[in-house]
């Protein structure tokens, strides 16, 4: 995998104003630098490289709790991850020795078990432990919850959704002996029924998988983020970031930026006085 951009997607990545924070969603990140299998796992070589890009372009890295709540920096990130699997401790350790932060959703359920539910796809992987979710919280990272069982809270009936809402929230304070006030919505499944049981459980902000800026809808129920997959090459991936977009192949830019030309075309001439 190259380490530098091509002049094209540096040349974006450097021109771009962005409109707010961004967040990244991250899942398993996988030893070695091979391509995994599963869409959602990274190579721990493409994470690295991710990392390095961010820190080397300027970007800031932050906690969901800091979102909204001051003013952060043009060039902001938050690095979330769902689930909880163990070999995120490694990517902890990669964060926190260049001074990073990030932010993680854990299944309360399988806290040192392995992963209990099963999508097509998914490896069973092991689970952090309540000592790493203890260590990484000491550690300047934010530790949410992403649900008790990892069930699509849209398909829960009123009772299941708000036992998956508290249930996680109360295992995860008792863990960790700080309040759990964030939360990640499994599959990004949500809707008004979901988001209103999440505020009346105690949640602050949470987390979809619609991608844009990460506060585009000024609701903190509803934060954006984007999706980091097994395939992105560091081009990709800083094209994600210049776009807040998941699109992002050279086809769809320039079919974006073809639309955009086209709309200015037919916008009417403005008057002379």
């Amino acid at each position: 995998m190259k380490n530098k951009l091509d002049p094209l997607t540096a040349r974006l990545l450097r021109s771009s104003a962005p409109h707010g924070s961004i967040a990244l969603m991250y899942h398993s990140v996988a030893p070695g630098n091979g391509t995994p299998d599963w869409r959602y796992a990274v190579s721990m070589q493409r994470f690295r490289a991710q990392l390095d890009l961010l820190q080397g372009e300027g970007w800031s890295t932050h906690r969901l709790t800091e979102l909204g709540a001051r003013p952060l920096p043009a060039r902001s990130v938050v690095i979330t991850f769902d689930d909880g699997y163990q070999d995120n401790f490694a990517a902890f350790s990669e964060l926190a020795k260049r001074g990073m932060t990030a932010s993680w959703f854990v299944v309360s359920r399988d806290v040192g078990r392995s992963a209990a539910w099963q999508d097509s796809g998914s490896p069973q992987l092991p689970m952090l432990s309540a000592a790493q979710l203890r260590e990484m919280q000491s550690g300047g990272m934010e530790i949410g919850s992403h649900s008790h069982t990892h069930r699509r809270l849209t398909e829960c009936d009123d009772a299941a959704l708000m036992a998956e809402l508290t249930l996680s929230k109360s295992v995860l304070e008792d863990l960790l002996n700080t309040p759990v006030t964030s939360l990640a919505y499994p599959y990004g499944a949500h809707d008004a029924r979901v988001v209103a049981a999440a505020q009346a459980a105690g949640y602050l902000a949470a987390y979809t998988t619609r991608p844009g800026w990460a506060l585009r809808t000024n609701d903190p129920l509803q934060i954006r983020r984007l999706s980091i997959y097994a395939d992105d090459s560091l081009n990709r991936f800083a094209r994600k970031l210049a776009f807040a977009d998941n699109a992002v192949a050279w086809g769809a830019l320039l079919h974006y930026a073809w639309r955009q030309a086209m709309a200015r075309l037919r916008k009417p001439a403005r008057s002379l006085p």
